[in-house]
């Protein structure tokens, strides 16, 4: 491949091969917001679809300072060393100038990232809620069809919508730190009625007793929130290493229980439906944006809401109906 932008049929030969450089093109491609860009990524998309859906699709998610990138470094490293090809999709905080990402994960996982056998990749979370990036799921089968065995989606942080991660990943794994707020008054219920695990970090030295304490209160919390059905919660340090293999090993199991029992084609199913229907209010929204005369007209009652003459609701559905911009009914 030259140095000149890829087409998309050279993008899909060097997807075949597993090419790395080639894969952080095509993700670049889907990210992007023109209209050209737009209709290349569809044909990308169509080609590469037979070659996806085989990989781990795993979610990490937890508030900032858990240790979600060392965590990952110290799994992914692991996996790597043991013949899987690992990629991590680490979705940032957005710069609210230029719209990048502003934390860089790659650079902190600077071991994982420099592996041969990782893909490590930043993606500015932008206005896309859910603490994912709003292509998260096209880049993850774009992953898929690179040949990448497991693939990670780790998230911005625990917000208000953090759980939209479920509907990409077959494994929603939540990670806490003990001693920081986190126990049971820290994380919001929503989350841990998704979570398919939890995982106390940081548990080495003087941590281990509390990171231990931690994991007996949640257990404990877990199965009355969650009906008496089983969810794992572990302790682990992505320091010394400890626990991190009985981890993959539960989530692994995990996986192929649900492989093997139907349960996971059925998630699958239904987070494919979950995307459509985000995907059609995008289409819709870029079709009613692209009519002519539109964005002027939008623009017009943006400035209008923002000044207080009307109400939000009320000029929505001006822009939509086309009515007058004054007072009149």
């Amino acid at each position: 491949m030259t140095g000149k932008r890829p087409s998309v049929t050279e993008l899909i030969e060097g997807l075949r091969h597993g090419d790395r450089r080639t894969l952080a093109r095509a993700i670049t491609l889907v990210e992007s917001r023109r209209d050209d860009d737009r209709r290349a990524t569809e044909s990308l998309l169509e080609a590469v679809l037979p070659s996806t859906g085989h990989a781990l699709r795993i979610g990490v998610s937890g508030v900032p300072g858990v240790g979600k990138s060392s965590f990952l470094e110290a799994l992914g490293t692991r996996l790597c060393e043991r013949g899987e090809r690992v990629a991590v999709l680490a979705i940032d905080p957005s710069s609210s100038l230029s719209g990048g990402s502003i934390l860089g994960d790659k650079t902190r996982m600077t071991e994982l990232a420099r592996h041969e056998r990782a893909f490590v990749r930043p993606s500015p979370g932008g206005t896309a809620h859910g603490g994912v990036a709003g292509h998260s799921r096209e880049a993850m089968l774009l992953c898929e069809a690179a040949g990448f065995g497991v693939v990670f989606v780790e998230t911005i942080g625990v917000g208000q919508s953090e759980h939209a991660v479920a509907d990409l990943v077959d494994f929603f794994l939540l990670l806490v730190l003990a001693g920081a707020g986190d126990e049971l008054q820290g994380i919001k219920r929503g989350i841990l009625e998704l979570a398919d695990g939890v995982a106390v970090t940081k548990a080495d030295g003087d941590g281990r007793a509390r990171a231990e304490a931690a994991a007996r209160e949640l257990d404990g919390a877990l199965h009355i929130l969650r009906g008496g059905a089983h969810v794992p919660v572990w302790t682990c340090s992505a320091r010394s290493g400890e626990g991190i293999d009985a981890i993959w090993s539960g989530v692994h199991a995990a996986c192929a229980a649900a492989r093997t029992g139907g349960q996971l084609a059925t998630r699958r199913a239904r987070q494919d439906a979950a995307w459509f229907e985000r995907a059609l209010d995008e289409a819709i929204r870029a079709r009613f944006l692209g009519e002519p005369g539109m964005r002027s007209r939008v623009d017009a009652l943006r400035l209008a809401v923002s000044t207080g003459s009307i109400s939000p609701t009320l000029a929505a559905r001006r822009a939509v109906d086309g009515e007058p911009r004054d007072g009149s009914a």
